[in-house]
């Protein structure tokens, strides 16, 4: 398998995970054109609690290990799950809660970059 399809599966699997612990606004950037990024693909999505927030960057990363044998590189985030980071090198994915997605607005940040909306 090459690796454009290997990083496919792992996008789908990382947005599956999310949309099946309800995580909303998902949000996928291909940076692959803008550069000195910090990856290729950066997917975001936003839970309603720590809770929530800790559920999704849990499934994300059980289902990857479980269906690809794949881990991420590094986390961050855990202990107050107000965010929580997933670095799996050619892929990051950030869980926000609400209220600091819309503080740091990741979206502006990366304006630049083709952003495809995931619908719920």
């Amino acid at each position: 398998m090459n690796k454009i399809t290997e990083k496919q599966l792992l996008i789908d699997k990382i947005v599956e995970a999310m949309q099946d612990t309800k995580g909303e606004d998902i949000l996928i950037f291909d940076l692959t054109k803008i550069e000195n990024s910090v990856a290729e693909t950066f997917i975001i999505c936003s839970g309603n609690s720590n809770t929530q927030v800790s559920a999704i960057a849990g499934n994300i990363e059980k289902k990857v290990r479980n269906d690809l044998q794949d881990r991420p590189w590094h986390v961050e985030g855990n202990e107050n799950a107000l965010w929580v980071l997933l670095d799996y090198v050619s892929v990051v994915v950030h869980v926000f809660q609400r209220e600091t997605r819309e503080y740091y607005d990741i979206e502006e940040l990366w304006g630049d970059a083709k952003i495809t909306k995931i619908e719920n």
